[in-house]
C-alpha cells in the first residue's frame, strides 16, 4: 500500500480516536540503515507515535478494564494493540521503543519533530513542554509525503533558573547525568511519597507545557512502574 497525504491523515485520525498523536514522521536515507518493514525489506519510511498530555489516559483505562488483573507492563500492551492495529489497517509494521534490539527512538523523534533534549533527558516540546511520550511507531515500505522537522527554538537555552535541575531531594538530576540508583532508592524509601504520589519534582518544575502537565494519578501510575524496576 503507497501512503498518501490522505492515507497520513486517516492514520493520525485512527490514533487520535484513541488518544495518541502522529508525532511526524521522516523518509529513511541510503546512509540510514533502518529496520525492516512489513515485508521483510528495509523500511522506506517512519511515523512516530505518541502522547501529549493525558488524552490517551481515558482510553487505556477503558481498555484496562476488561484485561486480566496480573498483566506485566499493561500501558505497553495497550499501546502495542492500538499501535499494531493501525499498522495492520495500513500497510505498515508497528514496532515498540521497548522492542529489542532497541531502536533509536529518541533520535528518531529529534529528527521528525526537531527536538532537543532538557536537562532531565526528556526532549523538549515547543508546546507540550515535558508532558509527551513516544509510545511506537509505524514502519513503511514505500516512502512517504512527510520531511523530518527543521530544528526550531530550544527552550531550556532561555531558561535561566533552571527549576528542574533544583527540586530533586537526592539531587538525581546534574551534568553528570541521571543518578538512578540514588532516585530510586529514595522513590522506594519513607521520604519518597510526594514523589510516589505526585510524581518526579523535577520534571514538575519545569514551566513549560503545563496545561499538558499529567494528573497527579498518571504520574503516580508511571512512578510506582519506576519503583517496581529490577535494575
Amino acid at each position: 500500500m503507497i501512503a498518501t497525504a490522505g492515507s497520513v491523515d486517516r492514520i493520525a485520525a485512527a490514533l487520535l480516536a484513541n488518544g495518541l498523536v502522529l508525532r511526524g514522521g521522516f523518509n529513511f536515507t541510503p546512509g540510514d540503515a533502518p529496520p525492516t518493514g512489513s515485508s521483510g525489506a528495509p523500511a522506506a519510511a517512519v511515523l512516530l507515535v505518541g502522547q501529549a498530555g493525558a488524552a490517551h489516559w481515558p482510553h487505556f483505562l477503558r481498555w484496562r478494564e476488561s484485561q486480566p488483573e496480573q498483566i506485566a507492563n499493561p500501558l505497553d500492551t495497550w499501546s502495542r494493540e492500538v499501535i499494531g492495529a493501525v499498522a495492520q489497517d495500513f500497510g505498515a509494521r508497528a514496532i515498540s521503543p521497548s522492542d529489542k534490539p532497541y531502536l533509536p527512538f529518541q533520535q528518531w523523534a529529534m529528527r521528525a519533530e526537531g527536538l532537543k533534549p532538557s536537562p532531565l533527558g526528556i526532549l523538549m516540546h515547543p508546546h507540550y513542554g515535558l508532558w509527551h511520550a513516544y509510545r511506537g511507531a509505524l514502519l513503511f515500505d514505500d516512502e512517504l509525503p512527510v520531511q523530518a522537522a527543521e530544528p526550531g527554538a530550544h527552550l531550556c537555552d532561555s531558561c535561566v533558573e533552571k527549576p528542574c535541575l533544583k527540586s530533586c531531594p537526592v539531587d538525581a538530576y546534574s551534568a553528570q547525568g541521571f543518578a538512578y540508583q540514588s532516585c530510586l532508592a529514595h522513590v522506594r524509601g519513607a521520604g519518597g511519597s510526594p514523589c510516589r504520589s505526585g510524581g518526579c519534582l523535577d520534571r514538575n518544575a519545569c514551566p513549560y507545557g503545563t496545561e499538558y502537565r499529567y494528573p497527579p494519578e498518571v504520574q503516580a501510575y508511571h512512578m510506582a512502574s519506576f519503583a517496581r524496576a529490577t535494575n
